[in-house]
């Protein structure tokens, strides 16, 4: 029987994979314990419900399971209590704006352009933005939160929600600025980690647990699990209000999904336990160090710059595991190409303020997490970012 054409193309990806150099900061590659617990027979079964109170029989392996990595997770994060059961980074959002407002009650997030993500409030075209109000707060030339000019935003508007987190930020964030500010108005304060989590455990980005109300994040990217997402709630959120884990759990589950997906539960455990390990300390030491040798070897290999229209180099960051480089005007879909042809997978990315727009936009989006796990150090980056710069010049 001839083997089936989809296991050829794993194999191709696989190759890509090892023989191509990943730069996106949402990716990473998960270790052979996490993706043997994947692609376990915890595939095949249904646990609608959670642990000791599921739908279905045959659950009591699974409970143990799904049991051991919330006490994993909560254990690395600090949280009082965490739900290990949504599919991805956005469905969880959705769950806390759910389990927290009503339609039509307003919210604050970044601007996709200025670093945010989608499901902070983007309007028009995303739930958070169509079922509620949606104010959104910018960063300054250099990239950065104006903090003074978000707390006049959210005492001009009021919102019953803030998000504190980004996908495309190079900076570290200020927690306490952002509790002040929440405070001040008595709303809801929500980190989404989902892009700093593993640099958040590894204690090089400042923790947001001991400021925020609830955070979410995914078990990807620099954490280095499966594709799936966490939400917690930490003792200030439950000192606030005392349902507030029920009101997270009945999000996700009625709320919003049905089953979990309990080979990513399992996965979930694996990861967080290699998280908790000192090496894991220093693998995430290791991403912002190369992350800063990365903008380094670029600064040096652009000489007097590869901007077209002036005789220097724009890189926004980096204090923690990216950057995002502005290429010149419309520029970023085509360096994003040109590099891809060359061997090196970066995104293409809009820049503070750009000009040109999210369909074409300046900048490109690099990260260290991927390369790191590698083992990936400064020599080999600086090297790159050398290389790379001659590239987008050329």
């Amino acid at each position: 029987m001839q083997r089936d054409i989809v296991f050829k193309l794993v194999e191709a990806e696989e190759k890509r994979q090892n023989e191509q150099v990943q730069l996106i900061p949402s990716e990473n590659f998960a270790s052979e314990n996490v993706k043997k617990v994947l692609g376990s027979c915890l595939t095949n079964k249904y646990a609608e419900g959670y642990p000791g109170k599921r739908y279905y029989q045959g659950n009591k392996i699974i409970d143990e399971i799904e049991n051991l990595a919330i006490e994993r997770g909560k254990k690395i994060l600090g949280v009082e209590h965490l739900n290990v059961q949504p599919y991805s980074g956005s469905p969880a959002n959705s769950a806390v704006l759910m389990a927290l407002l009503e339609p039509g009650d307003k919210i604050c997030g970044m601007k996709l352009s200025a670093g945010g993500h989608l499901t902070h409030g983007h309007p028009k075209i995303t739930f958070s933005g169509k079922f509620f109000n949606s104010v959104q707060y910018d960063v300054d030339e250099e990239g950065k939160i104006d903090y003074d000019k978000l707390r006049e935003l959210v005492r001009e508007e009021k919102p019953k929600l803030i998000w504190a987190g980004t996908t495309a930020y190079p900076w570290i964030l200020d927690w306490k600025k952002f509790a002040e500010i929440a405070d001040e108005v008595g709303a809801w304060l929500v980190a989404d980690i989902s892009h700093i989590v593993g640099l958040i455990i590894g204690e090089v980005h400042p923790s947001p647990i001991p400021y925020v109300h609830i955070i979410t994040s995914t078990t990807h990217k620099s954490l280095r699990g499966p594709r799936g997402a966490i939400i917690g709630v930490t003792k200030k959120g439950i000192q606030r209000d005392i349902d507030l884990s029920k009101k997270i759990d009945k999000a996700v589950f009625p709320g919003l999904q049905g089953g979990p997906h309990m080979n990513n539960i399992g996965a979930m455990a694996v990861a967080f336990e290699e998280a908790g390990s000192p090496e894991f300390k220093k693998y995430a030491e290791q991403i912002v160090k190369n992350a800063r040798a990365l903008k380094k070897g670029l600064l040096v290999g652009a000489e007097m710059g590869f901007r077209p229209y002036e005789n220097k180099i724009k890189i926004f960051g980096t204090e923690n595991h990216l950057m995002v480089v502005d290429c010149g005007l419309g520029r970023g879909k085509e360096m994003a190409i040109k590099l891809e042809e060359n061997g090196i997978i970066v995104n293409a990315n809009t820049i503070p303020h750009d000009e040109a727009g999210p369909f074409k936009p300046s900048g490109i989006r690099l990260g260290t997490p991927a390369m790191t796990t590698k083992g990936w150090k400064e020599a080999e980056f600086e090297e790159l970012g050398e290389r790379m710069a001659g590239l987008i010049k050329g």
